[in-house]
């Protein structure tokens, strides 16, 4: 690809990656007021605020449509593109699927460098590419700050859709990324994270579901044995590990237990939420989520903030059956998955969720 003069993306726009989306609070209330469609085929819509929608097209085939754009997270434009499509891919993991096809959403300065977006693009197809999942178009529009990201369509067998809702109490909660995306993508913004905060944090953003969503979907048409018994999933992006928890157990009617000292943190996450690096995302999950939660006495600030951190292109929540979550969590790893066991799935009570040392 040609040089591109020097600019820093992150500092074009007021919010990076996921924290740039609406408030919790402002989706719920709105969406809370809007008629449902009485369509039989819709087998999941937006009723649980889950990943993607899914539509029945025929008894073996249903459709998982999603869409996912935000502003730059990082400054170089290629690794932005490859963050958006990482991130974009991911709903359509997180309901089982497999991700077929994609259209471009690009907003753009109609007097920026057109260098810059094209190394977007470039890095966007390439995981694309990695996905085998084929970018077929797209749309675009002059905006004053930058954004990109793409509408996926996937397809998965009816039977085997794997939502938000359906977790049960003894499941076992396996998280599959470290937390830190958003502290850390706002010090990038202020010109201060270190370069190997920064390496950590693309590592994370740049690493597709596809791996771990493979592994955990293996088998659960019974064809393989030992197929294991996952009864929800959901990635945690903008609203946070507690925010997508939330979701989780209301859509199960459960409570979830976090066991706090097992939470991956990327390196300097802390640091950053200790000099002050919040973003407006992590501030407003934490308005709207918090008070379902409960904690153990001596449990660190720094530490209750980081789990309302926005994500970009966050890990896996898994809640997998207690007898299956060591040989999930085995499997995982040997597909170079770094998941672990976080927490636990527990009758409905209150709180919704508590955490623990």
């Amino acid at each position: 690809m040609p040089d591109v003069k020097t600019i820093r993306l992150t500092e074009t726009v007021k919010a990076g990656g996921c924290a740039s989306k609406l408030s919790p609070a402002v989706l719920d209330r709105v969406l809370g007021k809007l008629s449902r469609q009485q369509d039989p085929n819709v087998l999941v819509g937006f009723d649980h605020a889950d990943d993607a929608g899914v539509y029945l097209l025929t008894p073996e085939t249903a459709l998982v449509q999603t869409v996912d754009f935000f502003t730059p997270i990082v400054d170089d434009p290629y690794t932005f593109g490859q963050i958006a499509a990482t991130n974009a891919l991911s709903d359509v993991y997180a309901m089982g699927g497999k991700p077929l096809t994609s259209l471009a959403l690009v907003c753009f300065p109609e007097k920026s460098d057109v260098e810059i977006l094209e190394r977007i693009l470039a890095g966007g197809l390439s995981k694309m590419i990695e996905a085998k999942c084929t970018v077929v178009g797209g749309h675009s529009i002059r905006d004053d700050e930058t954004k990109f990201g793409y509408s996926v369509t996937g397809v998965v067998h009816p039977k085997r859709v794997l939502a938000n809702q359906g977790a049960q109490p003894g499941d076992r909660l396996l998280f599959t990324k470290a937390l830190g995306t958003g502290v850390i993508s706002t010090a990038i913004k202020k010109g201060v994270a270190r370069q190997e905060w920064i390496d950590a944090a693309v590592k994370s953003m740049t690493t597709l579901n596809k791996a771990a969503a493979e592994v955990i979907t293996a088998g659960r048409d019974g064809a393989i044995d030992g197929a294991f018994a996952v009864h929800a999933l959901t990635d945690v992006t903008g609203f946070g590990l507690i925010g997508h928890a939330r979701e989780m157990a209301l859509a199960s009617n459960v409570s979830l237990v976090f066991h706090s000292s097992n939470i991956r943190v990327l390196d300097g996450a802390l640091d950053c939420i200790r000099a002050g690096f919040i973003p407006g995302g992590l501030k407003a999950n934490r308005e709207f989520a918090e008070c379902l939660v409960a904690y153990e006495d001596g449990i660190s600030g720094d530490l209750r903030t980081i789990l309302y951190d926005p994500q970009t292109a966050g890990g896996l929540l898994i809640s997998v059956a207690g007898r299956d979550s060591s040989g999930l969590t085995s499997a995982l790893r040997a597909a170079d998955v770094r998941a672990v066991e976080v927490g636990e799935v527990v009758a409905r009570t209150t709180p919704l969720i508590l955490v623990t040392f």
